[in-house]
């Protein structure tokens, strides 16, 4: 199993769970990685590309393989920060 993910990465809870209200009502995820997201990934709307088990922190790889294609989960905490998780694929 692959998936591919983008994230928004934020020091701060309180900011992450802002950002996913504003996706959950209907701005564009890319665009608010590309303005918020501390990852390098951001100035590609914070897309990670594709990535298979163990890639990943365990957290975030338990996250991305609830989610189905094109949805967006709740704020996951990592060692790295607080993420919004987007799955944009997944192929067996």
């Amino acid at each position: 199993m692959e998936w591919r993910a983008s994230h928004i990465l934020v020091k701060d809870r309180a900011q992450a769970e802002e950002l996913l209200k504003k996706v959950k009502g209907g701005a564009a995820f890319e665009s608010l990685a590309r303005e918020h997201s501390t990852c390098p990934s951001k100035s590609s709307g914070g897309d990670l590309g594709w990535f298979g088990p163990g890639k990943m922190v365990a957290a975030f790889e338990s996250a991305v393989k609830r989610l189905s294609p094109g949805s967006v989960g709740d704020v996951v905490q990592t060692q790295f920060g607080y993420h919004l998780i987007k799955c944009t694929g997944r192929k067996e």
